[in-house]
């Protein structure tokens, strides 16, 4: 464990001090990845490049960070291609119904972030698009 700063010993100093004392002891010797290039830092960056690097390590989709209201429009907007990767009418209904339990429960909680624009889909519709786009 790192001791104590000592008092009137400003932060700065007492930092280097314990940088130093770790190099001499060698404790930086064959770290992974010493001698080569940081990976990405010739990339561009800006406010958002640490959240889409983030998320494509964590393998997730940006509806994993939206506010609710936003996330659920995006499932709106993605739901004919969710949709076409159903069998059945059965799995249709399945998938529609579950986004209107959680569209109408997020209508019934306070608000976070923007205001929630998306409403409750009709199922039958959904499902007669679903039939028109597997009979093409």
């Amino acid at each position: 464990m790192t001791e104590r700063k000592p008092p009137k010993v400003s932060w700065a100093s007492w930092i280097e001090q314990q940088i130093r004392g770790a190099q001499n002891r060698g404790s930086f010797d064959d770290l992974p990845g010493a001698g080569k290039p940081i990976p990405g830092l010739k990339e561009p960056h800006d406010d958002m490049a640490w959240i889409a690097a983030k998320l494509r390590r964590e393998n997730l989709s940006i509806a994993a960070i939206l506010p609710p209201s936003l996330a659920l429009a995006k499932e709106v907007e993605d739901l004919p291609e969710r949709l076409a990767q159903e069998k059945s009418e059965a799995g249709v209904r399945r998938v529609v119904e579950d986004l209107n339990d959680r569209i109408l429960k997020a209508h019934r909680r306070p608000q976070e972030g923007p205001p929630l624009r998306v409403m409750a889909q009709d199922v039958d519709r959904r499902i007669a698009e679903w039939r028109a786009a597997r009979a093409t």
